[in-house]
């Protein structure tokens, strides 16, 4: 009996090629105003859409987003921090107006970034979660990397702009879709108004969420984050949940972007359908193992691969990468091959 083994599969390459697909009116892509966007299936990383993806640009204040996945990673929202005077001397921009000396809870510094997109606060959070301002972003950009965001370098965790930070709209789109799996900033992005409370003082402020997908009930919408500088343009991330699934929608240097925003999203949710390309389980190939007891051993899939597909128009082909051959002490979880996806006409 020949045994079975998992390979993995992963979704290394689904290369939508827009000039290779052949699709009817209704399923043309959105004619966006933004220099640059990004539409991406929050659970795969399946990029839908993409318009100068990998194009360095300003993100004004989607900076933040890193920001606040540093400190919900690192930080604990409990903590009491003390405002120093590099906090309060932030003076352009949305601010909170923190004053030195005040006591203020790390969790209410990061819903002023992500709600208010207060410029102030992620000085603060970057203090007391960083120990110092420098060694925060020392971090942001270590997470950037681990996170595959390549063409991603912060100087500031607020989002001024200044030579060498930059970004892209793939990278702000990976970014977000790992901030989206943390609770807390997935509660936060998707709130429309809360209230931002002080220590020691009975010093409060009312916030509204600057996202005005939110404020206008775009359908499924939850989140995330605007951004704004004359260098930047108007800026959006913008996350909306229908029956289930979750697109991520990224426009840079807009000229109406909560337009193209809207446009983004619908066309992900209206044109794409999913297809199941290979299921957990199944057998995509045998390698022949080296004086082991059997000859050959099946490879198997480690797990089921959905991608999303135009309505109209596009194939899936697949290639394969599998080892001609394994040593006998291979085990039954290794995994021993890869393979990748290409959507083609």
């Amino acid at each position: 009996m020949v045994k079975t083994y998992k390979i993995l599969v992963f979704i290394f390459s689904i290369i939508f090629m827009a000039a290779a697909l052949t699709v009817n009116a209704s399923a043309e892509e959105p004619k966006i105003t933004a220099d640059a966007a990004v539409l991406m299936d929050a659970e795969t990383g399946q990029v839908m859409y993409a318009k100068n993806a990998e194009k360095r640009r300003s993100p004004a204040s989607l900076t933040k987003v890193m920001t606040a996945v540093i400190a919900l990673d690192l930080g604990d929202l409990n903590d009491v921090v003390t405002v120093s005077r590099r906090a309060q001397n932030i003076y352009i921009g949305s601010q909170i107006y923190l004053k030195e000396g005040e006591k203020i809870k790390l969790g209410e510094l990061v819903k002023a970034a992500l709600m208010y997109s207060a410029n102030d606060s992620t000085v603060a959070i970057a203090e007391h979660v960083g120990f110092s301002h420098d060694h925060f972003l020392e971090l942001m950009n270590k997470k950037a990397l681990a996170l595959g965001a390549l063409n991603t370098n912060f100087i500031n965790t607020n989002g001024y702009s200044v030579p060498n930070h930059y970004s892209t709209a793939l990278d702000l789109a990976r970014i977000t879709r790992y901030a989206l799996k943390n609770p807390t900033f997935a509660r936060l992005v998707r709130t429309k108004e809360a209230t931002v409370h002080w220590e020691d003082s009975d010093r409060t402020k009312n916030i509204r969420n600057t996202n005005r997908l939110l404020r206008n009930d775009y359908p499924g919408i939850n989140g995330v984050k605007t951004g704004t500088t004359a260098r930047a343009g108007n800026c959006l991330i913008a996350s909306a949940n229908r029956d289930g699934q979750q697109l991520i929608a990224v426009v840079l240097h807009s000229r109406n972007r909560y337009r193209d925003a809207a446009e983004l999203l619908d066309y992900g949710f209206n044109d794409f359908s999913e297809q199941i390309v290979v299921e957990k389980g199944q057998v995509l190939g045998e390698i022949d193992v080296q004086e082991g007891v059997k000859e050959k051993v099946r490879l198997a899939a480690e797990k089921t691969l959905k991608i999303k597909l135009p309505a109209e128009g596009g194939d899936v082909r697949l290639k394969k990468h599998i080892p001609g051959c394994a040593e006998h002490r291979l085990k039954k979880a290794n995994g021993l091959g890869m393979q990748k996806y290409y959507l083609m006409k």
